[in-house]
């Protein structure tokens, strides 16, 4: 891995692991948070924009689910903006796993990076 690489995965870590911490605590705003004003987010239900839909998406999600993430790809796009693409699986307390392919932008604002675009895709 090139130091390029290595700092973008560096970025992408920090970001995600914030919003790992968030998940996995079942804290809706502190996911949030971790989102520019505007973020387009796209989970697993219609997409929304802005960080009170992504709060609305965290908190309908059950109690007990975590994230584990592998980063699998990153691109510096720009100066003050990271792709990454990620592998994540969501457990539960009550059923099965599920696995995701996950693509962010980050952007940094500031001296803090944060989440401009979160899709998320199913495994077929």
């Amino acid at each position: 891995m090139t130091s390029a690489a290595t700092d973008d995965a560096a970025v992408l870590r920090s970001v995600l692991d914030e919003w790992k911490a968030g998940v996995d605590a079942h804290e809706p705003e502190r996911v949030a948070a971790g989102f520019t004003e505007d973020a387009v987010f796209q989970g697993l239900h219609p997409y929304t924009v802005g960080r009170p839909g992504v709060a609305a998406y965290y908190a309908s999600q059950p109690l007990g689910m975590t994230a584990q993430y592998e980063i699998l790809e990153t691109r510096r796009l720009a100066d003050d903006v990271v792709f990454g693409y990620q592998k994540v699986v969501f457990a539960f307390t009550d059923r099965a796993s599920i696995t995701v392919n996950l693509s962010l932008l980050v952007k940094r604002v500031g001296d803090t990076w944060s989440i401009a675009h979160y899709q998320v895709s199913l495994l077929p």
